[in-house]
């Protein structure tokens, strides 16, 4: 066995212990990064620090620093009141309201676990209120988080686009969130008329026990009340920062990361007594694993492993095929290891795909996002669990078999889906 072998299984053994015990795969990437570049490759420490992702680390707690601040201020809540106040009597409408309101959610740069624990108490009580199967208004409220999440301004989307940057690849961020949106609502349509949604059209309005008030309250009982009630100068603030981050960031070429930590710096100046709380709670496990598995590939990327890996890919022969083997590696790693980690482990492995001049390279990544991010719809992932804790008049062992079966369903045809689309049709037309 080589040694660029080991360091390869070293990848692996990372993703399996960070999931089987409760080690924050960033540390573990981190260790083996050091142990590797000493001891097998002879790496000195300053080659080590120097493969540190600064850029991606910037961007990263620039995001999470920001939308902390936006989603502690109650102003996305008022975004999803409005939203429901839409479709009253509309029995029809209420599922692709769940996939609008999280796609918008998402795309402003709400985590993907925020927009669960807002929208899950509201969208399941009314599917049980209106015999809407939970199980469809569930995988509409995270086709809806996944297509919104790969926008420049959420997390994994800021993942793709540090990565991307890293390795000078071409590709365009907005062509990014489009391919998602595309693949999320075809999906999404699909889940919608398997499980009976175009009937939900042919019933007369009726009044949904919609009670929006009642609604409210319940899923934000546990929050800060005066933060939550009604629109206010500083939540308007906070809803203004965002387009205000993506004139920064996209209109003068400013870092992403850089101009968070500004405009979220001006919000904390404005209203310094709201930020209690803000640092502790950002999801700095996120940071860490991302940071710590990317510095682990870029030792490998040092050492020439990521270069065998490319040759292996490439040898497959067929780039279209090559492509078809990515996604269903996307998917199927993912499905029980971080998306986060592995997405930042596996775009330098496509370099090969990434860079064949018969492939679209806004393609190829558009089928490893969406292949890596389908199956987050897991009862073992902390997104299942919180839609576990929510359905109602259905016992919760029953729910989580129909959502483990459904995740091995996503597994099996939505990387292959991803691969039709994307490389053989060629999305977007």
């Amino acid at each position: 066995m080589t040694i660029k072998v080991i360091a390869i299984l070293g990848l692996l053994v990372i993703f399996i212990l960070g999931t089987i015990l409760p080690i924050n795969i960033g540390v573990l990437g981190l260790v083996a990064a050091f142990i590797v570049g000493f001891f097998m490759y002879d790496l000195s420490l300053h080659e080590m620090i120097q493969v540190f992702p600064v850029q991606l680390f910037l961007i990263i707690v620039g995001i999470t620093y920001l939308f902390t601040i936006i989603q502690s201020s109650g102003a996305i809540d008022l975004l999803a009141e409005a939203g429901l106040k839409w479709v009253k009597g509309q029995v029809g409408f209420i599922p692709w309201l769940m996939f609008v309101l999280s796609f918008a959610l998402a795309c402003v740069g709400t985590f993907g676990i925020a927009v669960v624990t807002l929208l899950a108490p509201i969208a399941l009580r009314l599917a049980y209120k209106t015999n809407i199967s939970q199980l469809m208004m569930s995988m509409m409220i995270i086709m809806g988080i996944q297509a919104g999440s790969f926008s420049p301004l959420n997390l994994f989307g800021a993942i793709v686009n540090g990565v991307m940057k890293t390795g000078g690849y071409e590709y365009s961020p907005a062509l990014l969130l489009l391919n998602c949106f595309i693949y999320f609502s075809i999906v999404s349509f699909i889940t919608f008329s398997l499980f009976g949604g175009l009937r939900l059209f042919k019933r007369d309005s009726m009044a949904l026990v919609y009670e929006a008030g009642a609604l409210e309250a319940a899923s934000i009982e546990s929050r800060i009340e005066n933060q939550r009630a009604g629109f206010n100068f500083y939540k308007g603030i906070c809803l203004i920062s965002i387009p205000i981050l993506g004139i920064l960031s996209f209109g003068f070429g400013m870092n992403l990361g850089v101009a968070a930590i500004i405009v979220g710096l001006v919000i904390t100046l404005i209203a310094p007594h709201q930020q209690a709380g803000v640092l502790r709670r950002m999801p700095w496990r996120i940071t860490l694993l991302v940071t710590g598995i990317v510095t682990y590939v870029g030792v490998m990327e040092k050492a020439g492993v990521m270069d065998d890996v490319a040759v292996m890919i490439e040898n497959i022969g067929n780039p279209a095929l090559a492509a078809l083997a990515l996604s269903y590696v996307s998917g199927v790693i993912s499905s029980f290891a971080s998306t986060t980690g592995f997405l930042a482990s596996i775009i330098p492995m496509a370099e090969s795909v990434l860079l064949n001049p018969h492939l679209s390279t806004n393609n190829v990544i558009a089928v490893i996002s969406v292949s890596s991010s389908i199956v987050d719809l897991s009862p073992l992932s902390s997104v299942g669990a919180i839609l576990l804790a929510n359905v109602q008049g259905i016992k919760e062992r029953v729910f989580f078999k129909q959502l483990l079966m459904t995740t091995g369903i996503l597994i099996a045809l939505g990387p292959g889906l991803a691969w039709l689309l994307f490389i053989v049709v060629g999305m977007p037309w």
